[in-house]
């Protein structure tokens, strides 16, 4: 990291003279992302789990689960001066960064997910990796970035978040938005 990008993680990290919470991306242990979140909570961590519906299949019977839209990822809103207290959590493996930074998501980026997610359905979606992107003028995705794909004569987007390397399928309506390259 240059200085001007250390500078530039200082000025966005301090605001008025205080240092502000910021949205960093947990690494958990396999299938350990409910518990993670719950300890967060419970000691006033501010955690975000997004969860999807599925239908699951046991022996001869079937039942709806809940499971996590980015699986091995809890989001936390912290002070980084409280990232020791997130990684004593068992099941926090790390927090997702850069030659060993934490690296903060944008509070815009998580917003925009959960207000998304408040009104559509999504599933988790392989990873596309970076080819050509589209942004999202207007409508109820205004803001997101993503690729358009069809299936089945249906379109869909498919919402990348570049830092932890996981994406999510959205139902599209061609007339809900406006797309530019």
């Amino acid at each position: 990291m240059g200085k001007r990008d250390e500078a530039l993680t200082n000025a966005n990290l301090v605001e008025n003279g205080n240092a502000r919470a910021r949205w960093y991306a947990a690494y958990t242990l396999p299938r350990h992302e409910k518990a993670v979140a719950g300890l967060l909570l419970g000691e006033e961590i501010e955690a975000y789990l997004p969860l999807y519906c599925a239908v699951h299949r046991w022996n001869l019977r079937m039942a709806k689960v809940e499971l996590p839209l980015f699986p091995g990822y809890v989001f936390v809103r912290m002070m980084i001066t409280d990232k020791v207290r997130v990684l004593a959590h068992p099941g926090v493996i790390r927090l997702v960064g850069f030659k060993g930074r934490a690296a903060a998501l944008s509070d815009s980026e998580i917003e925009t997910l959960r207000s998304t997610l408040a009104v559509y359905r999504a599933k988790p979606y392989p990873y596309l990796n970076p080819g050509k992107k589209i942004r999202i003028r207007s409508g109820p995705f205004t803001g997101l970035d993503g690729k358009i794909v069809r299936r089945k004569g249906k379109m869909r987007l498919v919402v990348s978040i570049d830092l932890i390397q996981r994406s999510i399928l959205l139902e599209l309506d061609a007339a809900e938005a406006n797309l530019a390259n």
